[in-house]
């Protein structure tokens, strides 16, 4: 088969909200998640300098912030942020249920 289809509602979520689609799509150098984010809810700070993984934040719904290297980065909801791998970055959610597409990968070709 070349394709692998998952319904990311059928993956179990991973701490509050969070379903990392990478192995059950069978994924060899990407990663993709879906975070459901709940109004207020803080994600860990963190960074990926060891594993060269750069990030793009996609916010789908709602309103957030993700603290880059420590400048607060304002997302509205359509808006993506490219994070480097060496930089930290910690999402913040607004007042709202937001949803985030989370997508990495390794810079090695």
């Amino acid at each position: 088969m070349s394709y692998t289809k998952v319904d990311s509602h059928d993956v179990e979520p991973v701490g509050e909200g969070l379903r990392f689609l990478r192995d059950p799509l069978d994924c060899e150098k990407l990663g993709v998640s879906v975070l459901d984010a709940d109004p207020g809810w803080t994600g860990k700070e963190h960074d990926h300098a060891e594993d060269g993984q750069e990030e793009v934040y996609l916010l789908l719904d709602g309103e957030a912030t993700v603290t880059v290297e420590g400048e607060d980065v304002e997302l509205e909801s359509g808006e993506a942020l490219r994070i480097p791998a060496e930089a930290t970055r910690q999402i913040h959610n607004g007042d709202t249920e937001s949803r985030f597409v989370l997508v990495g990968a390794s810079g090695e070709a």
